[in-house]
């Protein structure tokens, strides 16, 4: 828990994936688009992944455990929750908050 908190307060925006989930690469060409440098965390590439991947379904409480967002160093959530912040118009500004965005 304590290496996935300090890897979330890295940068702005920071996504916990697998390089083999569809969803992981959707929610990372969102903020792509949207013009942020988000740090993607590939879990599947990280000796200690399987360990985090358990500490992020433990923060989540329910799965799928990726993608995680994590903005200004707190945990957004997944998909579900990533789009429809973006959908309700809520993901901008709390990304030009955060220091992702800077229009």
């Amino acid at each position: 828990m304590d290496r996935v908190m300090k890897l979330a307060s890295e940068r702005a925006v920071v996504i916990f994936s697998l390089s083999s989930c569809c969803m992981c690469h959707t929610v990372a060409r969102l903020f792509c688009d949207l013009g942020v440098n988000a740090l993607v965390h590939e879990l599947d590439q990280d000796p200690k992944g399987k360990e985090m991947e358990r500490a992020l379904l433990k923060m989540l409480g329910k799965g799928p455990s990726v993608p995680v967002v994590f903005i200004g160093g707190k945990l957004v959530g997944g998909t579900n929750r990533v789009m429809s912040m973006h959908l309700s118009g809520e993901l901008v500004p709390m990304l030009r908050n955060a220091g992702a965005l800077w229009l």
